[in-house]
């Protein structure tokens, strides 16, 4: 499968409020127009999730093949970055789950962090073909109830970021509104924030990178939780909170900057799609000058 395109911005709109004021019956036989959004509807009707007990967070990670890249030797030592960043976590609620064809050498498999191959013949880019068996594998990974983060293999988690979610035990889930951009090349960093009147233009970490929301499952009732993430996470990362807001289960940001987000180090997605010019351009228009700021990302991602 590729990437599901995005419903208009307009008609995204019209939904919710459909759904809001109508119910979600009638908006499902009347505008639903994709199966992201019928699904979506299915869950709002039948099975909003009740109070968190006991969660975890679990960490899909859809891994390039090697057949994909130049530098394989590059991926992997980004890969072993990602699962270190998970592995520093104050809180160790959590599981990682990785595909992709090639088992990468880098990283150390055990209970918490596992290799799910991925064998299907693709042409093209297979990152949302990866995504949906890994959120079709989830319901057997012994986790009944939780969050589930889709995670890019070259994105650095914060510290804390498990931890905030386990606490506070949001009913919808999370969104990272704020975090961190850094180019690779210049090593500058970029700081990702709602806009202000002071700051026209800042963009939210959801609208640049795609490790940008932890999305609440319950398994208690049924498996079909695992066939709505497929669905969601077939779209752009601009159609998370509307999609998780149409099934009932809206997103709330997390406190912390809770995500490094690392570019044109020359094996993204995005810069084999020359999308990254823009985002290194961010970097150089919102970067971060203060010494105390930059001194407690290098603390929070030392491998960065």
């Amino acid at each position: 499968m590729t990437q599901v395109p995005a419903t208009p911005k307009s008609r995204r709109a019209l939904i919710r409020l459909a759904a809001a004021t109508l119910g979600p019956y009638w908006t499902y036989r009347n505008l639903a127009s994709q199966w992201s959004e019928e699904i979506a509807l299915e869950r709002r009707a039948h099975a909003r999730p009740g109070p968190v007990e006991d969660p975890s967070v679990v960490f899909l990670v859809p891994l390039v093949g090697r057949h994909h890249v130049e530098d394989w030797h590059t991926i992997e030592a980004r890969l072993a970055d990602t699962v270190a960043s998970f592995r520093r976590q104050s809180d160790g609620r959590w599981q990682a789950v990785i595909c992709g064809q090639d088992r990468p050498e880098s990283v150390e498999f055990d209970e918490r962090v596992r290799f799910v191959p991925f064998t299907r013949p693709f042409k093209g880019n297979d990152k949302w073909t990866k995504l949906d068996r890994l959120c079709k594998a989830l319901p057997d990974l012994g986790v009944s109830s939780g969050y589930v983060m889709p995670f890019d293999a070259d994105d650095l988690l914060a510290p804390d970021a498990v931890a905030e979610m386990i606490t506070r035990r949001k009913r919808g889930g999370y969104l990272v509104t704020r975090g961190w951009v850094m180019d690779a090349g210049s090593r500058e960093v970029g700081l990702c924030a709602p806009q202000s009147l002071l700051h026209p233009g800042r963009k939210p970490l959801w609208k640049m990178c795609g490790s940008c929301a932890a999305f609440r499952f319950d398994f208690s009732r049924d498996r079909r939780d695992a066939e709505y993430l497929a669905a969601l996470t077939g779209h752009e990362h601009r159609m998370f909170p509307y999609l998780a807001a149409l099934a009932g289960r809206p997103l709330t940001p997390l406190h912390q900057e809770a995500v490094l987000y690392i570019v044109n180090h020359g094996e993204n997605f995005g810069k084999r799609r020359g999308r990254v010019g823009f985002k290194t351009r961010y970097v150089k228009r919102f970067p971060v000058t203060d010494a105390a700021a930059l001194a407690r990302i290098g603390a929070h991602f030392p491998m960065a």
